[in-house]
């Protein structure tokens, strides 16, 4: 059963410490997947390594230090000269923002980079990414823009005697 009243709002430290635990939890998944494919892919199976097992890791550590860097700049915290906490940085753990979709790449690259381990096929997958992207820029940007009325456009408006005549057909249907 959902609570009732106002959400609670969390103060600028819980906010600043919980920015934190994020990014440590970020920072391990980045590591352990790259430890995993490393170890595998150019440790143990050197001899099969190619280009593109090279280009993954490298479009991979792009990927990583790009959404990362990003949400360390959003979660990137104020202090005052006395040393206390003017403002905890955005909330990385808020719903519906854009550290959740930073968060997801991350995400997604980490289980796509392990399971390339079995299979360099399982790459194709990270084109779910940009359908993502463009799913959520026509939900939230385009399509609401192409399906809004023109603002000087009025409705016609119906004089009486058509009034009139289509309640008559109706009822003669009837």
């Amino acid at each position: 059963m959902a609570p009732k009243g106002k959400v609670g709002t969390k103060g600028k430290k819980q906010i600043y410490e919980e920015n934190e635990g994020t990014l440590k939890f970020y920072t391990r998944v980045i590591l352990g997947a790259n430890a995993i494919y490393t170890a595998l892919n150019l440790l143990v199976f050197y001899s099969s390594s190619t280009f593109w097992t090279w280009f993954a890791l490298v479009f991979a550590l792009a990927v990583y230090v790009g959404s990362y860097r990003s949400m360390t700049a959003m979660a990137q915290a104020v202090f005052g000269e006395d040393g206390s906490l003017l403002d905890g940085g955005i909330d990385l753990n808020m719903e519906q923002g854009m550290a959740e979709h930073l968060k997801d790449v991350i995400l997604l690259t980490a289980i796509l980079q392990v399971l390339s381990t079995i299979s360099s096929y399982f790459w194709y997958l990270w084109l779910l990414a940009p359908a993502r992207a463009m799913f959520l820029l026509w939900v939230n940007f385009l399509g609401p823009w192409f399906s809004a009325e023109t603002p000087g456009a009025a409705p016609e408006e119906v004089n009486e005697k058509k009034q009139r005549r289509q309640e008559r057909r109706q009822m003669k249907r009837f």
